[in-house]
Parts: structure tokens; sequence; C-alpha cells
């Protein structure tokens, strides 16, 4: 069964099918196969359960937020911090650029909504600065993957509804791997500078200046601090805080910024509708294929062949690191989640590692695919932000995904440091 499972789903990959609808039809593969087209009654069954989860519903308002904000005009007040804070540094814009990504990751959580957001205003001010065009491009590209990396992450939400994981814990322990990530970006960028001799953007550091920028930013980067302060201050619930962020959105365009209009709040609606739709069609179709997999022990029996290899853990998460890796150029972040937590998670669980710190790893390494082809969702925003071709891009990217490989294994071989927050914080 897994052969023919296997097979097809390669097969249906190659021609260019959608992935959820590869996810529904291999399921439905397996279920007659194993269990007779008599069953077949349970897939509608198997689709709503898949969806019924109240951990799910932060998806639609988390992605509602995030639009709001990026069309309220708050993408500017950003730049205009980070070069107050970073600006007058070696290779100024770049820092801004890395900055910009980890506010910004704070409100939207997309790494695509990182490039369209931010991607058509630092790409431009890099390229007038002299910078050239596509290493401001692959820089946005890279920057954009501290997005679901840092709170609030749909990918963390997925996983945390598919292996049972508190999201609030998940959240916590998102946060050293994002600023670890931004840190050695901005280390590769500094060195890039110096090499290329691409100046700071603004005069010496003020704090006139930052003070001002704070002043402008203040209620923009209020969304982050509600949203993860509520969570750990168990004032409410990782779905709660993503209604809370709506709210404070709605009130931020309307009342403060006043640039929220009925032609902003239908646009953001629509984007939301479409990316909730995608993002739980792949869970409701992954429904199918889990149900079947778990019914016929599958990942019982993958679990015993992976002990019977090797028992030793850490040559386990080097084996996921690479494997993650691989699929991230090849599969959507949040259909990979869905196909691989139920298989691999037990298996690390029995190896003594914490889901809790495997599921940031996969995340983590599986983000990267968003800057990698064939698949790379914020490459190609970004190289279509930009109208700079793949190829150029790809050319400048290694110093950041060499960053991003090496701060996927630190992480992935240390748990204490992937843990810290969360036990500091008593959520594990």
């Amino acid at each position: 069964m897994l052969t023919v499972v296997l097979i097809a789903f390669a097969i249906m990959l190659i021609i260019g099918t959608p992935i959820a609808f590869i996810l529904g039809i291999v399921g439905l593969i397996a279920l007659i196969m194993t269990s007779g087209r008599s069953l077949l009654l349970l897939v509608p069954q198997q689709i709503f359960s898949g969806m019924d989860s109240f951990v799910l519903m932060a998806i639609p308002f988390y992605c509602l937020a995030g639009e709001l904000m990026n069309a309220l005009g708050i993408s500017e007040r950003i730049i205009k911090l980070a070069n107050a804070l970073v600006g007058h540094l070696k290779g100024g814009l770049g820092h801004v650029n890395c900055l910009d990504s980890v506010f910004f990751a704070g409100i939207s959580g997309s790494a695509v909504a990182d490039v369209a957001g931010l991607g058509t205003m630092i790409i431009p001010a890099m390229t007038d600065s002299g910078y050239s065009k596509p290493y401001a491009t692959a820089l946005t590209a890279a920057t954009s993957v501290i997005g679901p990396t840092i709170p609030p992450s749909i990918p963390m939400v997925i996983y945390g509804s598919t292996v049972g994981v508190s999201v609030a814990a998940l959240f916590a322990a998102g946060l050293i791997p994002g600023l670890l990530m931004a840190l050695l970006m901005m280390v590769a960028n500094h060195i890039v500078s110096s090499k290329r001799g691409y100046q700071a953007h603004s005069g010496k550091f003020s704090w006139s200046r930052f003070g001002g920028a704070i002043k402008e930013g203040l209620l923009a980067l209020g969304m982050p601090v509600i949203i993860m302060g509520g969570i750990l201050g168990g004032i409410f619930t990782p779905t709660e805080a993503a209604a809370v962020a709506v709210g404070y959105a709605l009130l931020v365009g309307g009342l403060a910024f006043k640039t929220l209009n009925l032609k902003v709040l239908v646009s953001a609606l629509k984007r939301t509708v479409y990316t909730t739709g995608v993002s739980l069609l792949l869970v409701a179709m992954g429904g199918i294929l889990s149900w079947v997999l778990a019914s016929e022990q599958v990942p019982a029996a993958m679990a015993n062949f992976v002990l019977g290899i090797s028992a030793n853990k850490h040559m386990f998460m080097l084996y996921c690191c690479i494997l993650f890796l691989i699929i991230g150029c090849f599969m959507d972040l949040s259909a990979s989640i869905i196909i691989l937590s139920p298989i691999l998670a037990p298996i690390a669980m029995r190896l003594g590692i914490s889901p809790l710190h495997f599921g940031i790893v996969m995340v983590l390494a599986l983000n990267i695919g968003l800057i990698t082809p064939p698949v790379g969702a914020a490459l190609f925003m970004a190289c279509t932000v930009a109208r700079e071709s793949i190829e150029n891009v790809m050319r400048e990217m290694w110093p950041f995904l060499l960053s991003q490989i090496v701060t996927l294994f630190i992480i992935a071989f240390s748990g204490n440091l992937a843990l810290l927050v969360p036990r500091i914080l008593g959520l594990i």
C-alpha cells in the first residue's frame, strides 16, 4: 500500500497537481486498498474531523490581522524605526532589511506577506543607495523567512494542531531561533557590505530620531506585544489572541492611522479567504491520509525501521534536518508539516526528543524551503516585486542561506537553547 501511495504521490507531484488534491487522492487510494469501497463513507468524516479544531480557528484571524496591518501603511513606519536603530552601521540598509522582518514577523507571521509589504519599499531604497538589485532582492527574500519563525506563526499552529503540542509554547520557542537567524544574516550582510563597500544609510545614531521613529511605530509594534503578552500572561489562548489582533488592527487603522476604509477591508478579507481556504483544504485532505496511515500502523512501522538503523537521537535529528531541507525545495510548507509530523514526531518522542523541540526544528527547516527553487514562494514573490531573474538572485543568496542552515543546526542540536524561553515562562 505504502509503495503505491508514494508512486501515486510522486507522479501527481511531477505533473503539477495541486498539493491539496494530491493529499486527498492518495488518501482515497490508500483507503480503497486497505479497507475497500464500503468504507468510503469515512472520507467526509475524516475531512471534517481534520478541520474540527479550535486551534485552527487562529489561522483566518492571524491572516486577517496581518493583511489589515499590511494594508494600513505600517511598512513605512517599521522601516523608519529600523533605520533609526541600525541605519548608521556599515551596510545599514541591509541591516534595516533584517530588522524590518523581525518587526513585521510579529505582525503578519507570513514570509510572502513580508516580501509583499516591505519588499516594494526596501528593495528600491537599497538599489538607490548603491546595492545591486539581485543582492537587495536576495536579502529581502532571505529575511522574510523570519516571518513564520517568530510568532505568530501559522505553520506552528498547524503543527500544534496536528501533533497536539501547545501552540503558546511553540510561539515562545520560536523567539530565539528567529532572533538568532536575524543576527547571523546581519553578520553575513556586514561581511558582504565590507567587501563591496556598501556604506551606512544614515548619519550617526540620534536619540531624537530614534524617539520620533518609536513614536510613529509604537502602535504598529503594539500588535505582537498584545499577542505574545496576552498568550504568555495567560489572559487568552492563541486563538483568542488572533481575534484580539484583528480587533486591534481595525481600531488602529480606523482611529489612529485613519487609513481603514471599505476598499481596504474588502481587499484584506478576500486575501484572507484565499489563504485560509488553501491552508484548511490542506488540513482537511491531509486528515484522510493521516487517518489511513495511523490505522495501518505506518508510523509505528516507520519508527521500528528507523530505530533499527540507529537509536541515536542526534543522528535522527540530522537525518530529519536533511530530509526537511530537501522536502522544502519541492513541497508546500503547510502540506509538508501535515504529512511528515504524524509520522516523524512519534519517532522523535520515542528517542527522547521533545515534540516541542522537534516541531521548532521542522518549522525552521521547512521555512528555508520558502527561498529555494523550484517551489520557493518567498523567492518568487521577491523576484516578482524586484523584476529580477531567479538565477541572478540565487547567486547572491548563498551567504544568507548558509546563515539559516547554521541557525537550523544550532537549534537542532541545542535542545536546551530551543526550549529556553518556554521553560522560563513555565509553559513546559
